[in-house]
């Protein structure tokens, strides 16, 4: 497994961080690679469109579909 170091972190960054960490019960280390871990996870902006247009590339979905299921949704929260 890798190593990161980060330099010139902010003092109150940093404190926060502990805080955060003491409060969930974990270490700092662990605390931190949790954070990263769920940033590798999430897609940025780009990797989702790709993705979507790969999907649309895929199927039959029109845009009167998509306009729909969004219309459907926002009836469904009231």
């Amino acid at each position: 497994m890798a190593t990161i170091h980060v330099r010139d972190v902010p003092e109150d960054t940093l404190q926060t961080l502990k805080t955060r960490a003491a409060q969930s019960g974990q270490s700092l280390q662990n605390y931190v690679l949790q954070l990263l871990t769920g940033e590798a996870a999430m897609l940025s902006p780009a990797e989702a469109a790709r993705e979507a247009r790969s999907i649309a590339a895929r199927g039959n979905v029109t845009a009167d579909d998509i306009s729909e299921a969004i219309r459907d949704m926002r009836e469904a929260r009231g």
